[in-house]
């Protein structure tokens, strides 16, 4: 166990959030709304979700010289998560997003990437010890291709297990797909990837197929207050979610990529991961925010332990 440990190469973002009746239509002002800021960006979220979930993790970034990259990495370094090679941008200013959260728990947003998307295959090799001495690698899509390519080729020369969080809905190359061990697209990703809507569990199965002939070992397919469509070389199934009461959907697919990461550095069952994952998002979505809303290990086994199986 001692070894275990996760690294996560992806964004940090500040989130300014603003709560309100409903989103606004384009064009459409509405007064009213409650403004709050906490650290985000689909990267540090996972970080931050599998280091509360129980897991060593190392986050590979780039942040602004400015004060909301510094509080990011402060905010990080509380968590217990390793910010060794959160590297400070010279040139851009550190990743922000802006967020309209509705009554209803959805939400809306816009990121710009800021020192993002300067994350370069570079820094990554910068993050070689790390990766040498961890069991998974978790990533997303809000830097640069390249850089995503350049971590998971890394990733296979040591060794390491790749989770890949296929998000913001983007094509990828065939070689990548080689090297992701466990690919965790939403409904509207598996779409893109695949050209099938899930609307069914056979509709998930049958994305979850065309995913893996193009060489990934598994699919999780996140299907939101359904839980997952878990899809192996063994065998297709669904792990069911958990009803709650949605305050703010952001960050629960990260949320989720974090506990699933966490669980599975423990090496629990597949099985047995998604569902802590599963777990781990539910409790995200009834709290406001991205990261402030990851639920610690003790939270997450005490809401698994108040459900029947």
């Amino acid at each position: 166990m001692a070894k275990n440990s996760i690294v996560v190469v992806g964004s940090s973002n500040t989130d300014m959030i603003v709560q309100m009746a409903r989103l606004p239509k384009p064009g459409e002002t509405i007064l009213g709304g409650v403004f709050s800021i906490a650290p985000g960006g689909k990267g540090a979220n996972q970080a931050v979700g599998a280091a509360r979930a129980g897991a060593r993790v190392s986050f590979v970034a780039r942040v602004g010289r400015d004060m909301f990259g510094a509080h990011a990495v402060a905010s990080l370094v509380q968590d217990g998560i390793n910010v060794s090679y959160v590297f400070k941008d010279h040139a851009a200013p550190s990743g922000v997003a802006l967020i309209f959260v509705g009554k209803n728990g959805e939400n809306s947003i816009a990121v710009a990437p800021g020192a993002n998307g300067r994350l370069s295959p570079a820094d990554v090799k910068k993050a070689r010890k790390a990766f040498a001495d961890a069991s998974l690698l978790v990533m997303q899509l809000e830097t640069p291709l390249e850089t995503v390519q350049a971590a998971a080729q890394l990733a296979a020369e040591v060794g390491l297990r790749v989770i890949l969080n296929p998000a913001p809905a983007r094509s990828l190359p065939d070689e990548l797909f080689k090297h992701i061990s466990i690919l965790t697209p939403n409904e509207t990703e598996t779409e893109l990837l695949t050209g099938i809507k899930v609307n069914t569990t056979t509709d998930a199965a049958e994305a979850a197929g065309r995913l893996m002939a193009r060489g990934v070992q598994t699919v999780i397919i996140t299907l939101g207050r359904r839980g997952a469509f878990v899809a192996t070389r063994e065998g297709r199934q669904l792990v069911a979610g958990f009803k709650v009461r949605p305050v703010d959907t952001t960050a629960a697919g990260d949320i989720f990529n974090g506990a699933l990461a966490a669980a599975l550095d423990e090496n629990k069952p597949l099985l047995e991961a998604v569902r802590f994952a599963n777990a781990a998002a539910a409790i995200s979505v009834t709290r406001l925010g991205a990261q402030p809303s990851a639920p610690d290990r003790k939270e997450i086994e005490s809401f698994l332990a108040t459900r029947s199986r």
